[in-house]
C-alpha cells in the first residue's frame, strides 16, 4: 500500500501536465512520447535518489524547488502564449518538440528524487518500487491526457490557458512548498 501511495503521488505532477499537453492539441503518438518520457523520467530520478541517496538530495536540495518552479512557469507560460496565436494546425502537425519534453521530464520527476531517497529506509525493493513508480506515472499520464483531450474538444481555448495557468499553479505550489517546509 505505501508503494502504491508513493507513486500515485509522485505521478500526479506528471499527470496534469499530461492532461494540460493534451488540451493543447498534443496526438496520440505525442500523448506517447510524453508519457514515456514521464515514466522513464521517474523511474530514472527515483531510481538515482535511491542509489545516490542523500549525496545527490544534498547537492539540489536548495534549489530543486526553483529549478521545477522556473521550468513549469515557462512551459505554462508558452502553453498560454500559444493559446493566442490561434494556430492549431500548426502546432498539431510539429508536435511537442524534444526540448520541451526533456524540459517538462525534468520539471515533473525532481520530487522523485526524493522520494527515491526514501525507498531504503522504508524497506522496499528499490527496482520493484522505482518500476512501480515509472509505470503509474506512464499509465496516469496517459489517462490524464485522455482526459485533458476530451477538456479541450468540449472548452477549447479557455482550457488551454488553465492548463498553462495549471502548470504555474503546479510550479508555485513546489517553490511554497519547499520554502515553508
Amino acid at each position: 500500500m505505501t508503494l502504491f501511495l508513493l507513486a500515485l503521488g509522485v505521478a500526479m505532477d506528471a499527470t496534469a501536465v499530461s492532461g494540460g499537453m493534451a488540451i493543447r492539441g498534443a496526438r496520440p503518438p505525442d500523448v506517447l512520447k510524453l508519457a514515456l518520457t514521464f515514466g522513464l523520467f521517474q523511474f530514472g530520478m527515483s531510481l538515482g535518489g535511491a542509489l545516490g541517496g542523500k549525496a545527490i538530495l544534498t547537492h539540489f536540495s536548495a534549489v530543486d524547488h526553483w529549478i521545477a518552479f522556473v521550468l513549469l512557469a515557462l512551459v505554462g507560460g508558452h502553453m498560454i502564449w500559444e493559446a493566442f496565436s490561434h494556430d492549431e494546425e500548426t502546432r498539431a502537425a510539429t508536435g511537442i518538440p524534444l526540448p520541451m519534453l526533456l524540459t517538462l521530464g525534468v520539471a515533473t520527476s525532481i520530487d522523485a528524487l526524493a522520494v527515491g531517497v526514501t525507498l531504503p529506509a522504508l524497506n522496499l525493493s528499490i527496482l520493484l518500487s522505482t518500476g512501480v513508480i515509472g509505470v503509474m506515472t506512464f499509465v496516469l499520464s496517459i489517462l490524464g491526457a485522455w482526459a485533458g483531450k476530451r477538456l479541450g474538444e468540449r472548452f477549447g481555448t479557455s482550457i488551454e490557458i488553465l492548463g498553462g495557468l495549471v502548470l504555474i499553479g503546479i510550479g508555485f505550489k513546489t517553490l511554497f512548498d519547499h520554502m515553508s517546509a
